[in-house]
């Protein structure tokens, strides 16, 4: 098996085992339930809130030292992380409790970042989108696997809300495991740059004595041809700004960077929340449905970000994106309101199924619009800082929406804010692209006009 393929192999078993997590679609379901003794409100205000805070608190930090780290050790802090979130789940019962688990939720989550980066840092470029299809394909089937393994347990009678947390802390600590036998990495494109450079960039050698006529050609094609002076840790931040600064003065890729923050931070509250609204709408399910619908949730989302992948490619421009995107955000809005406007369960499942889908569009064209922007080193840079911005929309929100510091609203309450929310963010890009079209058009036809006197 050739090396890049068994990298890859390696770690896309991590990433299947650890989206196996039968106990997540239930997780209000148990939390709510005789196991432990907390109310709704302390759930929605107390508990998970913290997560959100602890998530974008933790991702500045883990952004910053992933490089540094060279990325194995954050992939194994994963695997930790995960054993100890679903030991607390199991074996404690306080309110505390729950919200210290939930700081380790946070760990968690930020520290994802380290697997979707590390096969960039082990394998040749030409194999990147190879690889990335690799990785989110086995997440995608992990969390397939997890929600029709969840399902069954709970039809079959084979197990309890509480009895699932088993399944998903033993694929943790089998993923913490998986995760010590990937092989360390040598390099990576900032505080470990000299070997990335060595590794990457040929050499020209400088003329000799005799070959004056050609020295300064010469010298003009090895300056270019050497790496940039920027090593080791005392200039990583002069190229993280580099990056940094080369991307976000670029229009393009402000315009759908914000669009990938806004939709990211949308998608994570619709979701952190929904099983809270599902527990409103019908308090004692006779079956809860709940990882059918993650099932069917992932298997959609999946096929619409191949069919996004395959539609976008060279067949849409960035203005039709851009349009595109803004219909289809307004479904989503629409798509959450039938969540929370109804009192038949089966309707807001349906709404919440469609809502999935949609997202697994959008992202995936906003990823590849900005991806197509960007210089190719600074991908993860950039994608970073578009989560980090993203974690500060969602807390935003959840300060104003969930918190008694803002409206404290209820759960139907929170959703039709959410449903606003992607309405109101489609009707702004629908003007703005309408705008520049005219604009465009304007400046054209100015122009021509010039040509002709």
């Amino acid at each position: 098996m050739k090396e890049w393929l068994k990298i890859s192999c390696l770690l896309c078993v991590f990433g299947f085992v650890r989206e196996i997590r039968p106990s997540e679609p239930y997780v209000t379901e148990y939390l709510l339930g005789p196991w432990r003794n907390i109310t709704e409100d302390q759930l929605t205000r107390d508990v998970y809130p913290v997560g959100t805070y602890s998530h974008l608190v933790q991702l500045i930090f883990v952004f910053l030292i992933t490089d540094f780290l060279r990325y194995k050790p954050l992939i194994i802090t994963v695997g930790a992380a995960g054993v100890i979130i679903w030991s607390m789940l199991i074996w404690t019962t306080s309110l505390l409790s729950l919200q210290i688990l939930e700081f380790f939720y946070g760990t968690y989550m930020a520290a994802e970042v380290a697997y979707y980066t590390y096969i960039y840092a082990k394998v040749d470029k030409k194999y990147y989108p190879r690889v990335t299809s690799h990785t989110r394909a086995a997440m995608f089937a992990g969390k397939l696997i997890s929600g029709i393994t969840s399902q069954l347990m709970i039809n079959l009678e084979l197990m309890n809300y509480k009895q699932l947390n088993y399944i998903t802390l033993a694929t943790q600590i089998l993923a913490m495991l998986w995760a010590f036998s990937l092989p360390k990495v040598d390099k990576s494109l900032y505080f470990h740059r000299e070997a990335y450079l060595t590794e990457a960039t040929p050499t020209i050698a400088r003329p000799k004595s005799g070959e004056q006529q050609e020295s300064a050609v010469t010298e003009t094609e090895t300056e270019i041809c050497q790496p940039p002076k920027i090593r080791g840790q005392s200039s990583a931040g002069a190229l993280l700004w580099q990056h940094f600064h080369n991307a976000y003065t670029n229009p393009r890729v402000v315009q759908w960077s914000l669009w990938y923050a806004i939709g990211l931070a949308g998608y994570l509250q619709v979701t952190y929340y929904m099983q809270v609204l599902w527990k409103v709408i019908e308090p004692e399910p006779q079956i809860a449905w709940n990882g059918a619908v993650d099932a069917v949730l992932t298997a959609l989302a999946a096929l619409c970000a191949l069919a996004a992948g395959y539609l976008h490619t060279g067949r849409l421009r960035p203005r039709a994106s851009l349009l595109v995107l803004s219909v289809l955000s307004a479904l989503e809005g629409g798509s959450v309101l039938i969540c929370c406007w109804t009192n038949n369960i089966y309707w807001s499942y349906a709404g919440f199924v469609i809502f999935g889908a949609l997202y697994g569009f959008t992202i995936t064209v906003a990823s590849a619009e900005v991806a197509r922007n960007l210089q190719e080193d600074s991908f993860g840079l950039v994608f970073g800082i578009n989560t980090l911005l993203a974690l500060v929309f969602q807390s935003l929100l959840t300060i104003i929406v969930v918190s008694e510091t803002g409206f404290a609203l209820d759960p139907v309450g929170q959703y039709t804010v959410y449903a606003f929310y992607f309405i109101a963010v489609a009707i702004i890009y629908f003007i703005s692209v309408t705008i520049e079209h005219f604009w465009r058009r304007s400046k054209s036809t100015e122009k021509l006009a010039d040509s002709l006197e």
